[in-house]
């Protein structure tokens, strides 16, 4: 049974202040369900439909986790979405962790990315590249904020986020690093190497001038048409294929 105190717990993870206090964050939907299911978080107890507990039945007993039945209309009462007929998890917020430093492959960092549905899809789409690690910077959106979680698709359990300073993790990179910029090289006509950092800026103002001074090769993807920018993730999308060609 759904009670007062876990309703308003539930609630509460809505806000990073709490988020924090309680050491939780939600998951919500039901492909993002699935993905936890298989992952090592660890899941403190999950709020579904008669429906979906009966779907992940399997998964459910081989991970003896918690559920509590609710109807699709409390769900919605609790939930982030506006139309919630899956389910929720509340789970155990790991701890922090430290960047790890660039040595191989791709990694791509992220300069100031305030939207967090930008930072959800990005997350996505460096787990289609196989770009396992995104180092942002304190600025950038919060990765359990459930908005972030969402746009993920689940592909928050693959992917290793991080938060430090950009400059200072820059400055110990050894592998050339790559930003995107309006004014650059053309992509179409660059030699991409398999192993390399890539920074992606602010959705409004781009890479930081401290950011950008220590970026080693300034990338643009060129405009065929009259639009004067592309949104962040799309960019990133863009970048990490044209990285990925020749792999």
């Amino acid at each position: 049974m759904l009670s007062k105190n876990t309703v308003k717990f539930i609630k509460s993870l809505h806000l990073k202040k709490y988020r924090r206090q309680e050491k939780a964050f939600l998951v919500e939907g039901a492909k993002s369900l699935q993905e936890l299911l298989k992952s090592q978080y660890d899941i403190r107890f999950m709020v579904l439909t008669q429906s979906q507990a009966d779907l992940l039945a399997n998964e459910l007993k081989s991970r003896r986790v918690e559920v509590i039945i609710a109807t699709a209309n409390q769900l919605e009462q609790i939930s982030t979405f506006k139309s919630n007929d899956a389910g929720l998890a509340v789970v155990t917020l790991p701890e922090e962790r430290s960047p790890k430093p660039a040595s191989k492959g791709l990694t791509l960092c992220l300069d100031d990315v305030r939207d967090p549905g930008n930072l959800g899809t990005i997350i996505r789409i460096a787990d289609w590249y196989g770009v396992r690690e995104i180092v942002c910077s304190e600025e950038t959106a919060e990765f359990y904020n459930p908005k972030v979680i969402s746009a993920t698709m689940g592909s928050f359990c693959r992917v290793g986020v991080s938060y430090t300073s950009l400059t200072e993790y820059l400055s110990e990179i050894k592998l050339p690093v790559y930003g995107a910029f309006l004014a650059g090289d053309n992509i179409y006509k660059s030699e991409l190497p398999s192993d390399a950092v890539i920074v992606m800026g602010n959705e409004s103002n781009g890479i930081s001038d401290e950011v950008a001074a220590l970026i080693s090769h300034r990338l643009t993807i060129p405009s065929f048409g009259a639009a004067e920018s592309l949104n962040v993730a799309i960019a990133t999308a863009v970048i990490c294929d044209n990285f990925r060609r020749g792999a």
